[in-house]
């Protein structure tokens, strides 16, 4: 219990610390996660409408 509570503010740590010294990689990997769930729902949804029609 107690090494996952530390692993997580470890985490949280690392997270801040990338943002403030890296912040236009920090927007740009964060756009990249985005772009990338966009795209799988877009999928998602072809392969439903292909599956439907």
């Amino acid at each position: 219990m107690q090494v996952k509570k530390v692993a997580t503010y470890v985490l949280v740590a690392f997270v801040i610390f990338y943002l403030f010294t890296r912040p236009a990689q920090a927007a740009s990997a964060v756009n990249g996660v985005f772009d990338g769930i966009v795209h799988g729902a877009n999928q998602l949804a072809v392969f439903f409408t292909n599956v439907l029609a």
